[in-house]
């Protein structure tokens, strides 16, 4: 049984969590490994130099919007397909991110949080909420 006093604080900290992950590696990817060397990286693993551009954008703005809370829902699931992508590209690295390269795992939970969040909503505090949860909202 979900407890509904509780449960709201719980998606309030999946969201602030997933919104700080992006947030942060949108970060990593400009100022440590820069742009340049990030669209690089994204050449040698095969994808095309310009997504680069796309992914840093999408974890900067779909970051910002979780910790936010504005369209929560269909923000982590845009979200996903980033995330499954990044899970291709250490896929042969094997299970560990610690590995050399990283693993493959840690992609995989984010999509996987990513997907609960859309599940479950955008929680306490959000400033725009989905509209699947706008709809419940209304009279019938």
């Amino acid at each position: 049984m979900i407890d509904t006093h509780t449960a709201p604080y719980g998606a309030l900290v999946l969201r602030l969590g997933l919104g700080a992950m992006f947030i942060a590696h949108a970060l990593l990817k400009l100022l440590v490994f820069t742009l340049p060397g990030t669209v690089k990286f994204f050449e040698m693993v095969g994808y095309p130099g310009f997504i680069a551009y796309v992914v840093i954008a999408a974890e900067l703005i779909g970051g910002g919007l979780l910790v936010l809370g504005v369209y929560t829902r269909w923000v982590a699931l845009a979200l996903i397909p980033i995330l499954l992508g990044a899970a291709l590209v250490h896929a042969p690295n094997g299970w560990v991110f610690s590995a050399p390269n990283g693993g493959w795992e840690y992609p995989v939970f984010l999509a996987v949080a990513s997907l609960v969040q859309a599940l479950i909503g955008d929680g306490a505090l959000a400033l725009r909420a989905s509209s699947a949860a706008v709809a419940r909202r209304q009279p019938a």
